[in-house]
């Protein structure tokens, strides 16, 4: 049986993402207060299992990667929608913490396994030449998670209490993403090389990738953007209230979010091939400082909707900068154990973002303060990334 063309393999990794996503990033905050009232258990504590799995995401990324390279791509998605399917159906049975954090232990590894870098690398190494195109695609897609997970998470509360929505949700990724994923990576493709006929001995390994100084900025790079992207995400609801803004106006900014993120990365799908991903980076990594700029500094509804779109079109584009621009500096060879070697690290900045940020605002006037120090580490990250230039190879 011959294995699936591009476009097809393309659509089903792209069903999974939005489906994973959806599952294992969104999905946890829907389930806080149901667990809460059930269980009597503090937000502090159940959120203490969130982090625990972002943390468990960043420590399993690399070896993800390493399995990749290894040929192993398919077991690698495969196995974590499995697995994220078998953690939902713990986390549906949890009557304990200890169970609880357990679950988030499994959900994290299962995110490691399939949230969008192994599904990059996987395409990177099997459509050398429309891998960017395909990357594009998945995050297009990705970027619907959101969307799907509240209202579908509410109507699954509504039908079952929240142990058997969660049961269902595990149900869907085992039944349904870990066989899509399996069919999406069967056999070896066949299609044109690139342009340039690729020298697998150009490609850097991970030992030789760690003495460019270009591995290390672009690592600070996405560690300071993951950082102050987090902390946004965490703190935006009370910092919107600090300004004075009532519920129903601040849902009227962050409801842009989505919009502008999928905006620019249809923007890109259709014009990115003439923009080169240095290029789109510094463009993009130059809008969040703005936009917490913006954010910290303005109180008026057309100045946080200016805020909102910008933040929304950084963060959808910064993924396809990411993703892009690991092969095109150190090759394809080794690309999973590469990119999730810098993964890791911006993972748990990610982990401990609004932690950190939560203990530094008790030093700090207010929001406009933190706001602005989250704005000059963006500016950092900026200048980290313009100092990245391509190593010799």
């Amino acid at each position: 049986m011959n294995p699936p063309s591009f476009r097809a393999t393309v659509a089903a990794l792209a069903a999974g993402q939005l489906l994973c996503w959806a599952a294992l990033y969104y999905g946890f905050s829907s389930f806080v207060l149901p667990m809460q009232r059930a269980m009597g258990w503090s937000k502090p504590d159940m959120m203490g299992a969130f982090t625990v799995g972002l943390g468990m995401w960043g420590a399993a990324t690399y070896a993800a990667g390493a399995a990749i390279d290894h040929g192993r791509g398919r077991a690698v998605m495969t196995l974590g929608a499995a697995l994220a399917g078998f953690g939902f159906l713990v986390w549906s049975r949890a009557d304990s913490l200890p169970l609880l954090y357990a679950a988030w232990v499994l959900l994290g590894a299962s995110m490691a396994m399939t949230l969008y870098e192994p599904a990059f690398n996987v395409l990177t190494k099997r459509f050398p030449a429309q891998y960017r195109e395909g990357i594009t695609s998945l995050t297009l897609v990705g970027g619907f998670a959101s969307t799907l997970s509240f209202p579908a998470v509410a109507w699954l509360l509504a039908l079952f209490d929240w142990r058997g929505a969660l049961a269902v949700i595990g149900l869907v990724l085992l039944l349904v993403v870990a066989p899509l994923h399996a069919w999406a990576l069967r056999g070896t493709p066949t299609q044109d090389m690139p342009p340039r006929a690729h020298d697998a001995a150009d490609d850097a390994t991970l030992h030789e990738a760690l003495r460019e100084p270009s591995f290390w900025l672009l690592t600070a790079t996405f560690t300071l953007y993951s950082f102050a992207a987090a902390a946004l995400w965490a703190h935006i609801m009370p910092a919107l209230a600090s300004k004075g803004l009532a519920d129903a106006r601040a849902l009227a900014v962050v409801v842009w979010f989505g919009p502008a993120q999928v905006a620019g990365r249809l923007a890109y799908l259709a014009f990115g091939r003439w923009v080169s991903s240095r290029a789109l980076g510094l463009v993009v990594l130059g809008g969040l400082p703005a936009s917490l700029t913006i954010f910290a500094l303005a109180d008026g509804t057309v100045a946080l909707l200016l805020f909102a779109l910008l933040f929304g079109l950084a963060n959808g584009l910064v993924t396809i900068v990411r993703g892009s621009l690991v092969p095109e500096y150190f090759g394809r060879e080794h690309v999973g154990r590469i990119s999730g070697a810098m993964s890791a690290i911006a993972l748990l900045s990610r982990a401990a973002a609004p932690l950190a940020t939560a203990w530094l605002l008790l030093a700090l006037p207010g929001y406009r303060e933190l706001l602005l120090g989250l704005a000059a580490l963006g500016a950092v990250a900026v200048v980290a990334f313009a100092l990245a230039r391509p190593p010799a190879r």
